[in-house]
């Protein structure tokens, strides 16, 4: 059937967006200017080697020549080295060349392998460490399809089976035997049902070998599983021969490897996700069959530097970011393409950014940078993208083209930045975005997502566009032979950019990237001064002016500026002195007068700027003073200064606080920005949206910022994407704090092609408490909170939940060592690590949060340059990792003992001397929330009502609030005394309400209360010195055996209880058991013969006992009780053990009388006889009661191999090969590593 209407020219060029930037057109006019020359350093999850398009450049050099893990996630312990010495001649036995490896796998050395030295480095690497998130569900699962799933579900049948044959068999019986055996099915089936509702896949766990050839150092990682080392890739530094392997077929997860401090580190080099792979296409993959889907930069050669950690879920870390830029200094990289970022607290400043900025300015590496995805309000860019000088942050755009192409949209629109790009300026008035670039395309990811190739958008890809861009730019300039600098090359790009009509200085920066304009700008002016400096700009501290609470726009205002030039580090002293620019200063800006003239010499230079902002409208006004050399004016501006105001409309009584906007009609990608003076006693707001008009249900991003001083703009931040449809309305409820300015940003999505009518209302509320965050301590007992209606008369409905319980932790050890060799940077500055071992105990099972309060919530903006801290069960097992972002990280912990181990690193031992006794917190999450009665008065509370329920507060009234402390029965019982709860404290009744206007709350807990001693404890006679010494000597026994001591005191005492069960427990736990199986029996049996069993029978058939005396009577006979079974079961385990008398007949029949007088009294499965059940049906075959027993005897104490050995042994005795295959080859070498994780 012919096809009519088809358009068969895909726009295959689209895919990858290059028209746009001039890209394009550059390489048909310079074709060998396509990145030849250029190495780009990607700083990202890691790149996949084997990924299309990303192995040869155009002219056939390697694409990766380098692929670099510096998160640690990769990293391998193999400081433990062995030494297997060369079979004797003839001699065949096979484990002469085997290893055992840390996992406990034999791992066998093929004949092949060359080794001088004979010495072998041994290291163990857990799977899920190098996984990347998002392939961990999808091999948990394959995995429990192929090792689980089908041998589960026969074993299941089986068991099932097996149980109606003994019913059917057998229909009555109550014997032992009987009774044994049929809970011995019973137990196999519960135990496969429970297996498998329990089944925990630890991922595999690799045992590696490193050792050194004579020439270079080699590894091997044992993907096998099962050390047939032949099986696998000898692999050696990736740079060195460019070596990948898979790990499996299962995961198609590429991996490298490099080797250092003499083999003793191994790095396995995976990919924490697929973001790293797209944005290395996106900068320079080469696709010679397909030449139209290459990268923007096909010939320039690509370093992988993984700066998002495994661990983490890729999240990047401050080791990372220092190893990074180390590495990209050390190899000469030309660009770094960093397309990762956080909101900041405080711009262009911090550790990390400081390392970044010395690689741009001493070193010469252009650093471009995602802006961020936090739009469409202003002042969200992030870090260090967009706040760092240093640095080219990139905004993204999206064509008409790319529209078509890779979104499929039916409607053409213009070309528009992306709804969720970030905006500047940033908080300290610098522009915040550079440049803008293409923000999406489709293009090749890692191997193990199985997709070839997948469309991405973000700054993210915005920024490798950019940087590919660059590359070509660079690239001609090194043909050439022509010098240039980062800040040439920033200012080339920035001065020729193509601006976009209507679009503000805040989106675009200066406008879309121009690849030929910027080559042609750099190539004609090689040798201009700028090339060699770089000024810095400084307004009150920020870098540019930034005008923006309502305090600053009602007025002139002279502003000081400060121009200094800086310089590169090559510049000499005779030009520095010869530095005199005659400049000419210029404002486009009515609203902004600037001195004609400046001579710029190497001094600061102030300059007065005058800013009027009276005249000004609502909203934000962006401008720019710029400066020209005289003498060169054509190259463009040599320098910029941001100038920023917002005049927010002021919301008063007269408009009862409260702001309508007129209707407002949204096209595709419009913005409507509002800012608003907030009432100063506002604390709270609702916002109305309203849909007008609209054919179709419309997507908008609803968007409101208010910043305050050093806080990051998430700090007091709403963003929400809402779907509208024709004629509906939305509240959404938002925080605020009174007297700033706020923005309220209505943004219809970008790709919605339909028009939209919407009009909105913001209405203020006042409920002021008289502390914004309540700390409130036990023994202060009740708390009084004045709360105040600032704006009109308030309906108060005080409520306090507190829902987690926060231990506080100080280091038992702080080591302070410095880092391995890959941690020097420049000047042979040696970084330092100090790590801080804590340990806690958990009482009880819940979600923890582990965190350190002096260093969270700052990574680029931090003083020191990382944290990193590791959660560990008591065996060494790692069950949870973290950074400087605690809210992100949190898991389930059980009842035991934990350790965490804290890693802060910087190359100042006095900064880090100064961490010693840093205090460290593990939040856990109570089981239920507990609440806080709140009362109107001092006497409602001191008597428990009435309680506070709603009150109508008056405008400008106060009513008080009375906050009762916790009762103790409402206090968990295993929280230790000197912690605290922490939740909320809310005024209002609507949930929605409650989550979004809180305020901090915090219990802090007093010691725990004393137990009431008895009424009747004085009239107890005091012990005699003989009761005293009888004990102190029973005591001595329990833990010494004394023999002649036991003798003595048995003669002395022949009815004494407690002495006979003191010396059972010592004969049943010594070394020398074995030899006492007979006395162990006999010493039961004089237990036995002192405890009246029909009396206890009796007493226990009793319902309800209502002597006086009927609490110590319960005591004693349940102490006799206890007595009783305890020593039945030890009997028991001696008599199985084989401490029979005359005959094993004689030993069996005891065994069976004894078996059947204790399943009279307690269930086999009891946990006071758990020891006995265990051995009994080992002997006699009942392999499910055992297994069910050992598994419940772990259940509360400490993990321990040797049980999990014996699961297995009787798992195997069962049938049940592939649960004991499972347990022995998979969990085992998981759950008992064989040290801590390197951080």
């Amino acid at each position: 059937m012919a096809a009519t209407g088809v358009d068969s020219n895909f726009p295959l060029s689209a895919l990858l967006p290059k028209k746009e930037t001039g890209a394009l057109s550059f390489l048909a006019k310079y074709p060998e200017y396509d990145g030849r020359g250029i190495v780009i350093a990607i700083l990202d999850t890691g790149v996949d080697t084997l990924a299309a398009g990303l192995q040869k450049t155009t002219h056939g050099k390697t694409k990766i020549i380098d692929v670099i893990d510096a998160t640690g996630s990769g990293d391998v312990d193999t400081s433990r080295v062995v030494n297997l010495s060369p079979p004797a001649e003839g001699e065949q036995d096979p484990e002469v060349c085997g290893i055992k490896g840390l996992t406990g796998r034999m791992l066998k050395i093929p004949e092949s392998w060359t080794n001088p030295t004979h010495e072998y480095h041994l290291g163990v690497k857990r799977a899920m460490h190098l996984y990347p998130k998002g392939l961990k569900s999808r091999i948990l699962e394959l995995r429990k399809e192929k090792l689980w799933e089908a041998a589960q579900r026969q074993a299941l049948t089986e068991a099932n089976r097996a149980m109606d044959a003994f019913t059917t068999k057998n229909t009555s019986s109550n014997t032992a035997t009987y009774i044994l055996e049929r809970d011995d099915l019973q137990a196999r089936i519960d135990l496969l049902t429970k297996l498998d509702k329990n089944f925990t896949d630890p991922g595999p766990t690799f045992d590696c070998v490193v050792w050194h050839d004579g020439e270079c150092w080699r590894a091997v990682v044992d993907t096998s599983e099962c050390g047939e080392l032949s099986k696998c890739t000898v692999m050696t530094n990736y740079r060195d021969q460019f070596q990948t392997a898979t790990i499996s077929e299962l995961d198609m997860l590429n991996y490298t490897v490099n080797i250092y401090d003499d083999g003793n580190l191994l790095s396995i080099v995976t990919n924490a996700g697929s973001h790293g792979t797209h944005v290395s296409c996106i900068a320079a993959a080469n696709f010679p069959e397909e030449p139209q889907l290459n990268g923007v930069a096909p010939g320039a050669q690509i370093i992988s530097i993984k700066i998002g950690d495994s661990r983490l879920g890729s999240m990047e870390t401050g080791t990372s970011l220092t190893r990074a830029m180390i590495y990209a200094i050390e190899n000469k990289v030309d660009i770094c393409n960093y397309s990762y970022g956080e909101a900041s607290h405080w711009p262009d400043t911090g550790r990390i950014c400081n390392v970044i900025s010395e690689a741009v300015n001493k070193h010469g590496v252009v650093f471009v940078s995602s802006a961020g995805n936090n739009g469409p309000a202003i002042s969200t860019v992030g870090s260090p993208g967009g706040t760092t000088s240093s640095n080219i942050g990139v905004a993204a755009y999206v064509s008409p083209e790319m529209m078509a192409a890779e979104y499929s949209m039916r409607e053409k629109i213009l070309g528009t930045h992306y709804t969720w790009s970030s905006h500047g300026a940033a908080v300290d008035g610098h522009m915040g975005v550079c440049i803008s670039a293409p923000g999406g395309a489709i293009t090749s990811v890692a191997n193990w997502s199985l997709r070839g190739e997948q469309l991405m958008n973000g700054t993210s890809m915005a920024s490798p566009n950019a940087t590919g861009g660059i590359a070509l730019v660079l690239s001609g300039m090194k043909a050439k032979g022509l010098s240039y600098s980062p800040a040439g090359v920033r200012r080339a790009v920035e001065n020729t950019a193509t601006q976009l009509q209507g679009v503000s200085l805040t989106t675009q920066g200066a406008g879309l990237l121009n690849v030929e304009k910027a080559y042609a700008l750099l190539s004609q002016y090689p040798k201009h001064w700028c090339n060699n400096v770089r000024f810095k700009v400084d307004y009150k501290g920020g870098r540019g002016v930034y005008l923006r609470e309502p305090r600053h726009v009602t007025s002139l205002t002279d502003c000081l500026i400060t121009v200094e030039p800086q310089f590169s580090v090559n510049t000499s002293n005779t030009d520095r002195i010869n530095f005199n620019i005659r400049a000419a200063a210029t404002c486009e800006a009515p609203w902004v007068t600037v001195p004609t003239h400046i001579a710029l010499m190497n001094a600061p230079r102030a300059i007065k700027v005058l800013v009027d902002p009276r005249g000004l409208g609502a909203g934000i006004h962006t401008t720019q003073i710029l400066m020209y050399d005289t003498e060169c004016v054509e190259y463009g501006p040599v320098l910029s200064v941001p100038v920023t105001v917002v005049k927010p409309i002021s919301v008063c009584a007269e408009d009862d606080f409260t702001y309508t906007s007129s209707e407002i009609v949204f096209t595709p990608s419009h913005v409507h920005r509002t800012f608003l003076q907030v009432p100063d006693a506002a604390t709270w707001a609702e916002l109305q949206l309203t849909s007008v008009k609209g054919e179709l249900p419309s997507r908008f991003v609803v968007h409101t910022i208010q910043l305050l001083p050093q806080k990051a703009y998430k700090t007091l931040e709403s963003h929400k994407v809402e779907s509208l449809q024709d004629r509906c309305q939305k509240t959404l409820p938002l925080p605020v704090v009174g007297g700033g300015t706020l923005e309220v940003c209505l943004s219809k999505w970008w790709a919605g092609a339909n028009e939209h009518t919407l009009t909105f209302k913001l209405i203020f509320h006042s409920l002021i408490p008289s502390s914004d965050t309540v700390c409130m301590y036990s023994a202060d007992g009740i708390r009084r909170i004045d709360v105040k209606a600032g704006l009109r008369a308030e309906s108060c409905s005080p409520a306090v939940s507190l829902k987690s319980h926060t231990q506080v932790l100080r280091p038992l050890e702080a080591k302070i060592k410095p880092l391995t060799t890959r941690d020097v940077m420049s000047a042979n500055k040696q970084i330092y690590e100090i790590i801080l071992t804590y340990t806690f105990t958990q009482c009880r099972g819940g979600d923890v949060v582990p965190y350190c309060p002096l260093l969270s919530d700052a990574l680029y903006e931090a003083e020191y340059e990382s944290q990193f801290w590791v959660l560990y069960d008591t065996n060494k097992q790692v069950l949870l990792c973290g950074d400087a972002y605690p809210c992100q990280y949190n898991c389930r912990v059980e009842k035991g003992e934990y350790t965490i181990r804290l890693q802060v690193c910087h190359d100042a031992t006095d900064m880090l001397d100064k961490l010693r006794d840093i205090p460290f917190m593990i939040n856990t999450k109570l089981s239920s929330a507990i609440s806080l009665d709140c009362y109107t008065a001092i006497p409602h509370a001191m008597c428990g009502k009435p309680k506070f329920t709603t009150s109508l507060i008056g405008r400008d009234a106060t009513q008080p609030l009375y906050i009762a402390p916790l009762s103790d029965d409402k206090v968990p019982k295993s929280l230790p005394p000197a912690s605290f709860l922490s939740g909320n404290l809310t005024f209002l009744k609507d949930d929605l309400q409650k989550k979004e206007v809180n305020y901090a709350f915090k219990y802090i807990l007093g010691p725990n209360p004393h137990k009431q001693k008895s009424q009747n404890s004085s009239s107890k006679e005091k012990e005699s010195m003989e009761t005293s010494l009888l004990d102190l000597k029973i005591s001595w026994l329990s833990k010494h055996g004394d023999r002649e001591l036991y003798k003595e005191l048995k003669e002395l005492n022949p009815d004494c209880l407690p002495l006979f069960e003191s010396y059972l427990h010592w004969a049943d736990s010594c070394k020398e058991r074995t030899g006492m199986l007979a006395e162990i029996i006999d010493t039961a049996d004089i237990i036995l013969s002192h405890i009246n069993k029909a009396e206890l029978d009796a007493y226990f058939s009793i319902k309800l006992d209502t002597r006086d005396t009927a609490g110590k009577i319960k005591s004693e006979m349940e102490r006799k009780k206890s007595m009783y079974i305890d020593a039945l079961m030890r009997k028991g385990c001696a008599l199985v053990d084989g401490g029979y008398g005359d005959s094993e007949e004689s030993n069996s029949e005891q065994l069976s009388a004894l078996l059947d007088t204790l399943l009279k009294t307690v269930d086999i499965l009891d946990n006071k006889i758990l020891p006995f059940t265990v051995k009994l049906c080992g002997v006699k075959g009942f392999h499910g009661l055992a297994l069910k027993a050992v598994l419940k005897q772990s259940e509360d104490s400490k993990p321990q191999k040797d049980n999990d050995l014996l699961c297995i042994e009787l798992m195997r005795k069962l049938g049940w090969a592939h649960c004991a295959d499972f347990n022995m080859n998979v969990v085992l070498p998981a759950k008992y590593p064989p040290s801590f994780i390197p951080f």
